[in-house]
């Protein structure tokens, strides 16, 4: 069997927390910047990687070719890695991140300030 097989197989089988674990222990055994670099080296490789998202999908929506969907996937899951990367740095989890975003976005959908401007609304 295949890494990639090895790694479909064990994640298919972990609960979400299992997983959500599991991914932030591989962001923690893949960074390769030096630890005075700590929150910087992710915040802008999320930046940079979310411009490539962009990018992606600008040159679909100009109509310069279709939509690659895999690559655009790929780009995503490197998004995904530089933030549990700078959550990890600012002493966060990933789960954190999610219960959080949940619970503020929840707060505004009640107070029916989904759209407009601000951090606070």
């Amino acid at each position: 069997m295949t890494e990639t097989n090895t790694t479909q197989k064990s994640t298919q089988e972990s609960t979400p927390t299992d997983l959500i674990n599991m991914y932030e222990q591989f962001v923690k055994d893949m960074k390769v910047f030096p630890e005075k670099h700590a929150i910087v080296y992710p915040a802008l490789g999320l930046t940079g990687e979310a411009g490539e998202v962009a990018e992606k999908v600008k040159k679909w929506l100009r109509g310069d070719k279709k939509l690659d969907r895999e690559a655009v996937l790929k780009e995503l899951g490197d998004v995904q890695w530089y933030n549990v990367a700078l959550a990890l740095d600012l002493g966060y989890t990933f789960e954190d991140i999610l219960v959080y975003n949940m619970a503020k976005l929840r707060s505004r959908q009640e107070r029916g300030v989904q759209k407009g401007d601000g951090d606070e609304r």
